[in-house]
């Protein structure tokens, strides 16, 4: 991975800390991505949407300048507040627009603006 895409996932690791931060949710950034297992996992993020007493919900982040795997998925959600992807032998995944999640965890907090 070049330095740009290193700094640019950097960037987006922070600003949804910071966003989290924001909405009264506790989140850090695992350091180096997760690349150590910092606590016995390697994501990018921890969300204590339980609260910092109980384990973090942890997160990846993917961030994609022509949003390459990203377009298709933002198709099928269109303007629905979730998208379930179901592949055969495999457990259902949720796709959801960042202000639902916020929502979803934060306990009905106004999601912040959010910059890119």
């Amino acid at each position: 991975m070049g330095k740009a895409s290193r700094d640019k996932g950097l960037r987006r690791e922070r600003a949804l800390v910071e966003i989290h931060k924001q909405s009264g949710i506790a989140a850090e950034r695992v350091p180096l991505s997760g690349a150590t297992h910092y606590r016995g996992n390697g994501a990018d993020i921890d969300i204590y949407a339980r609260g910092v007493a109980e384990p973090p919900l942890v997160a990846e982040v993917k961030a994609r300048g022509d949003g390459e795997g990203f377009k298709t998925l933002e198709r099928w959600l269109g303007t629905h507040d979730a998208l379930f992807l179901w592949r055969d032998r495999a457990a259902p995944l949720v796709v959801v627009p960042l202000h639902v999640w916020l929502e979803l965890i934060g306990r009905g907090l106004p999601a912040p603006q959010v910059k890119s």
